[in-house]
């Protein structure tokens, strides 16, 4: 059976929930109670910061900000992603399990990519492993004034900094409506580091579908994991060198033919006259 997460938006104690029987506890005689059943935390974590009336389905809308630059300075594809054993997509994640991270930071002259894995981590740990790290490189990088566009499948990471969920969770002590959040120590490093930006942006894409940056992080941090071997410690970066992007090839300068050396045009025409007159051409 597939896990399940029980949002109590309105209840008796509104929060997340893992059995029914906990769930049912809340709403149990409780007038106008809202609550709902989700496959996944992230989609319950949307519905409880959710305002109004329930809605019909139960799939997180991607994030859309309002501000998008047309042209960004910098472009970053970010990817996680766990080889879970489990049967079922929420199942526990084993020791055994591969998992890893990767980025690609597209400068305008320059391409810089990095991936690292993790035995035993979870998909929703991976991917923010990936943005944070991307963020690293850029303060690195010295690049935090310039206009940079993140571009990522997880609407859980997305979500996280542009609907408010991270201010919440630190308003509340680096913890969930419903009690400890996962991996805060990574959401309070993210915390930490995006203040240092002026202007990002941020897009959604759907994964391993067709936008070419998002494959390639795919494909990177799979190739990562391929090279994990059982009983040895993880990679914990496997960056490549930089990669020089050649600029945009300029028209050619015009140059102005130069006269030709008055003594060489002479044995020039020297020689096509004798040329001439040998092959019976020329009389003179």
């Amino acid at each position: 059976m597939a896990q399940k997460y029980y949002a109590v938006r309105k209840g008796k104690q509104p929060g997340i929930y893992r059995t029914w029987a906990e769930t049912q506890q809340q709403v149990s005689g409780f007038s106008q109670a809202q609550y709902k059943s989700f496959t996944t935390e992230a989609a319950a974590e949307a519905f409880m910061h959710a305002t109004g009336a329930p809605k019909k389905t139960s799939t997180p809308q991607p994030a859309r900000p309002a501000l998008v630059p047309s042209k960004a300075d910098i472009t970053v594809y970010t990817d996680g992603g766990s080889r879970n054993t489990g049967n079922v997509a929420g199942g526990h994640v084993k020791q055994v399990d591969r998992a890893a991270w990767a980025y690609r930071i597209e400068l305008p002259d320059q391409l810089v990519t990095d991936s690292g894995g993790e035995w035993g981590a979870t998909n929703n740990r991976m991917e923010i492993m990936a943005f944070l790290n991307a963020l690293k490189k850029l303060v690195a990088l010295e690049q935090t004034n310039a206009q940079i566009l993140f571009v990522l499948d997880s609407q859980y990471v997305l979500n996280a900094v542009t609907k408010g969920w991270l201010a919440g969770w630190k308003r509340r002590g680096w913890k969930r409506s419903a009690g400890p959040l996962v991996n805060a120590e990574l959401w309070q490093a993210v915390d930490r580091v995006l203040p240092k930006f002026k202007h990002l942006h941020f897009n959604w894409t759907k994964g391993h579908a067709t936008n070419q940056g998002n494959v390639f992080v795919d494909q990177l941090l799979n190739q990562t994991m391929d090279r994990m071997v059982p009983g040895q410690p993880a990679p914990t970066t496997t960056a490549s060198k930089p990669v020089t992007v050649a600029p945009r090839s300029q028209p050619k300068p015009k140059t102005t033919p130069q006269p030709a050396d008055p003594q060489v045009a002479e044995k020039s025409v020297a020689a096509i006259r004798q040329m001439l007159k040998d092959a019976g051409l020329n009389n003179d």
